[in-house]
């Protein structure tokens, strides 16, 4: 074993898929394939289930893989504390919703390569339950994901809040005109996620079970939708006014208990944050708020 290996092994776990770890490592399929399975006979066990669909990691595979990044990080602080240069490289996975990508990605970026700029960022959007297994199954260093999150293994730091309005077609008087509309139509995402979970809730508050539902996947197609006058929707306020203050929309206020949603950056605590992830974080913790540093 050496560490060639267990980078092979952590991007067959990061990827779900041999071929794609080979692809992402520039080396080929058999290659990955011999290297984990000498891995696996040297431990004795298996690290990986394999179906026809995906690879996931066992038990032992999870205990492996903390263990990997830890050996990782202290290479990575090795070779800081002897060499010469005292320069922060790597590369990191962050994931965020697209909402947040939209919104705030860009600033990430230049603001990363301004502090930090030997540090690749390697972003993904997902819905909230995704990114928070991803995280939980070391697939991302980190990720925002709307609060409230009852994980004890997840350090999470505060980044900051955020308010969502129902946005509606121009001719839309009110909230009440909306809700008199029949059929009630709205513009959603997939299942999972957070807006149109909170869209349900304010539904079911003003006594509405049924709705008509137009699925889209991405922002702009939602607001899109909305200023055709088809439906209505559940976004951020920022990112109605930063980005479509001059559509043909309306926005409108919500009970405060849908409306604030609070942002958190997640990592695992069981893994000693690499150089690079340490110099991400490094952007939040000025002005974040650590919820559960222990």
């Amino acid at each position: 074993m050496n560490t060639n290996d267990l980078n092979l092994f952590e991007a067959v776990a990061h990827h779900g898929s041999f071929t794609r770890a080979a692809e992402a490592m520039f080396t080929v399929q058999s290659n990955v394939t011999a290297r984990i399975k000498n891995l696996e006979e040297e431990f004795g066990v298996p690290l990986f289930t394999r179906s026809n669909r995906k690879v996931e990691l066992t038990a032992a595979g999870e205990t492996l893989i903390r263990y990997s990044k830890q050996l990782n990080h202290l290479i990575d602080e090795a070779k800081r504390a002897i060499g010469k240069s005292e320069v922060i490289k790597g590369q990191i996975k962050i994931g965020a919703l697209e909402t947040m990508m939209t919104i705030k990605g860009p600033e990430l970026i230049n603001e990363l390569a301004h502090k930090f700029p030997y540090v690749d960022l390697e972003f993904k959007s997902a819905m909230r339950s995704a990114l928070i297994s991803d995280v939980m199954n070391y697939r991302l260093d980190a990720a925002f994901v709307p609060a409230p999150l009852d994980i004890p293994e997840l350090v999470q730091l505060r980044v900051k809040d955020e308010e969502i309005v129902a946005v509606a077609p121009a001719d839309c008087k009110n909230l009440d005109d909306l809700l008199k509309r029949n059929p009630l139509k709205a513009i959603v995402f997939d299942q999972g996620c957070v807006f149109r979970a909170r869209l349900e809730s304010w539904l079911v508050s003003k006594g509405v079970s049924q709705y008509h539902k137009t699925v889209m996947n991405s922002i702009e197609g939602v607001v899109n939708f909305i200023e055709s006058g088809i439906g209505f929707s559940f976004l951020p306020h920022e990112i109605i006014t930063s980005f479509y203050g001059s559509r043909k929309i309306k926005t409108f206020a919500i009970p405060k208990e849908l409306a604030m949603m609070r942002t958190l950056l997640v990592y695992r605590k069981d893994v000693p944050p690499s150089p690079a992830l340490k110099a991400f974080i490094s952007l939040y913790e000025d002005t974040g708020n650590p919820l559960s540093r222990s």
